[in-house]
């Protein structure tokens, strides 16, 4: 039995994949990925597969990594760091609603990604409310864009008052320099 499959077997009560993966990393100083680490935490001491199920699996994901080996030998469009995930959906099939797979039991993806990935999707409400506040501030910008033209408007009417009244005197004045000559 190799060091990391020792590691492993102490640690089977981890809860998660992600906990035994970083486990396994940290005694090994080996990258772990999904295909190892479900071979790893479904052998018994001895090495042999714990159910049947878990052989059927274990050897159908063999047998579909060996397929892709071959295929990313032949084709270099091949994205190796993918291969383990598409290698986990073609055998187990799509993941549950609301479950991580590998995650053990009653994770969900809150509590594996955090609540931080649904900040940038707000619930019905939140969105209600941040409408009804774009709103809101919407008609405060154009109650004070509309104040601003007619303070504006009220500005260039005086101004041309102004004018007027400039242009009145200079004819007045202009008059009178008239008469005088």
């Amino acid at each position: 039995m190799s060091e990391l499959e020792q590691a492993a077997d102490k640690n089977k009560n981890l809860r998660t994949r992600q906990d035994r993966e970083v486990l396994l990393e940290a005694s090994s100083g080996q990258k772990v990925g999904c295909l190892q680490l479900f071979d790893i935490t479904h052998r018994k001491k001895d090495g042999t597969p714990m159910t049947s199920e878990a052989a059927k699996i274990m050897e159908k994901l063999k047998d579909k990594k060996a397929e892709y080996e071959a295929t990313a030998s032949t084709d270099s469009s091949v994205n190796f760091e993918d291969i383990d995930n598409r290698i986990i959906n073609e055998v187990s099939g799509p993941e549950r609603y609301g479950r991580v797979r590998f995650q053990g039991s009653g994770v969900n993806l809150t509590q594996y990604f955090g609540s931080t990935s649904h900040q940038y999707m707000p619930s019905g409400s939140q969105s209600q409310a941040e409408v009804q506040r774009l709103k809101d501030q919407i008609v405060q910008i154009q109650a004070s864009t509309d104040e601003q033209i007619s303070q504006l408007k009220a500005e260039a009417a005086a101004r041309e008052a102004e004018a007027a009244v400039r242009e009145e005197e200079q004819n007045r004045k202009y008059s009178e320099l008239q008469l005088q000559l």
